[in-house]
């Protein structure tokens, strides 16, 4: 059977989606590119937002109506979406579509946050164990991927045989030195602060730190029931940096959460201000039914959360513009992500392209996946131009 995937959403998505073609790989299928060629279609689906669960049920509602005679499935963080589309077989057959894999540590969250729905969809925090997450990097890497993107529904969690993400990182780090791993989104707190000291004691873990900050205001970081304090954000903020001085930051925030202030704002300002966030995911908070915060008082205008989210996004294209300047005549290695051109995402999450000459194009076998250090000549905007060094 002829089966193709759609994937929505974030890293733990797109390395569930591996695992599906996988599954579907070792039970005989054949993986797909295209729609049309399909037999099944395999919708993995992102309800974080709701402008992205009204996206997906848009999407599979046309795919009934285009496809009435193929099977679409719907998987992922979704209402009624069946947990996998292939049965876990003995096999596992490493996929080779993407140029990065993603590698699933852990799923579910125990925690309580009052805006979101995915516990319940996902439910407890549970662990892949150790071993198993050793043999799958390992795959990966034998198979030719040079960077492992590391993820969970919520990294900080994981916890398998008395063992926490930062001895994981350390192990990963260790079993497969030929790849670089990057570290998907961490929560402030101790486990994150563990986990920063054993990414900088790795040589082969890209220097980018993703925290999951949401608000700069404490009052609205307890409106929110998040685990942590905004000091908490700040500390890991400047241990990163102290740890890994050329570190990308990168964190999540909520615009206009029910009951932001003018000031909570303004605090939530400050704090993309005062660090070096050079990669800020921003959100208009959207109300999802069954969370208590959608029963909050002071619900706040969705015109002023657009405004508010857009607000945040300028600050930080300012703050990735400074740090892209100070590239420039550094060397630094990417992964290169193109069959027909060198250019890729460094290990701080800043994307670089080959500066080519254009009176003398250059033509050269394809270098897809490897490792490749490049001189930066210049930044245009948030991305870098630089040669094979």
């Amino acid at each position: 059977m002829n089966v193709c995937f759609e994937t929505f959403g974030c890293r733990l998505n797109r390395a569930e989606a591996l695992e599906e073609e996988a599954r579907a790989a070792a039970a005989g299928h054949c993986v797909v590119p295209s729609r049309d060629a399909a037999d099944m279609i395999v919708v993995r689906c992102c309800s974080v937002t709701a402008r992205a669960q009204k996206e997906c049920e848009g999407l599979v509602a046309g795919l009934v109506r285009k496809y009435p005679g193929k099977r679409i499935v719907k998987t992922g963080c979704i209402a009624g979406a069946r947990p996998s589309a292939f049965a876990e077989g003995g096999g596992w057959t490493v996929p080779d579509r993407t140029s990065r894999a993603y590698l699933k540590v852990q799923d579910g969250c125990s925690g309580r946050c009052s805006f979101c729905i995915v516990p319940q969809l996902r439910g407890a925090s549970r662990s892949l164990p150790r071993q198993d997450a050793l043999d799958r990097a390992r795959r990966f890497a034998d198979a030719g991927y040079r960077e492992i993107g590391v993820t969970g529904c919520s990294l900080c969690q994981y916890l398998s045989g008395g063992e926490r993400l930062p001895d994981l990182v350390a192990a990963l780090a260790a079993a497969v030195p030929e790849c670089r791993l990057r570290i998907g989104s961490l929560e402030p707190g101790a486990v994150a602060m563990e986990t920063l000291h054993a990414m900088a004691e790795a040589k082969n873990v890209c220097r980018h730190v993703h925290m999951s900050a949401q608000s700069g205001s404490q009052r609205i970081l307890l409106a929110m029931r998040r685990p942590y304090a905004v000091k908490d954000v700040d500390e890991m903020a400047l241990a990163a940096v102290r740890l890994m001085p050329m570190a990308g930051l990168g964190c999540d925030l909520i615009a206009g959460f029910p009951g932001e202030s003018e000031m909570d704002f303004r605090l939530t300002k400050s704090l993309l201000r005062r660090h070096p966030f050079s990669n800020a995911h921003v959100f208009p908070y959207s109300e999802r039914p069954g969370t208590p915060a959608a029963g909050l008082v002071g619900s706040v205008a969705p015109g002023l959360r657009k405004e508010r989210a857009h607000i945040l996004a300028e600050i930080a294209d300012k703050n990735r513009r400074n740090f892209a300047r100070r590239f420039i005549g550094r060397t630094v290695e990417i992964v290169v992500e193109s069959s027909d051109a060198v250019e890729g995402w460094t290990s701080e999450y800043m994307w670089l392209r080959e500066s080519r000459c254009a009176t003398k194009p250059q033509r050269r076998a394809s270098r897809r996946r490897e490792r490749v250090a490049m001189l930066v000549r210049s930044a245009h905007g948030g991305t870098l131009g630089g040669e094979i060094a």
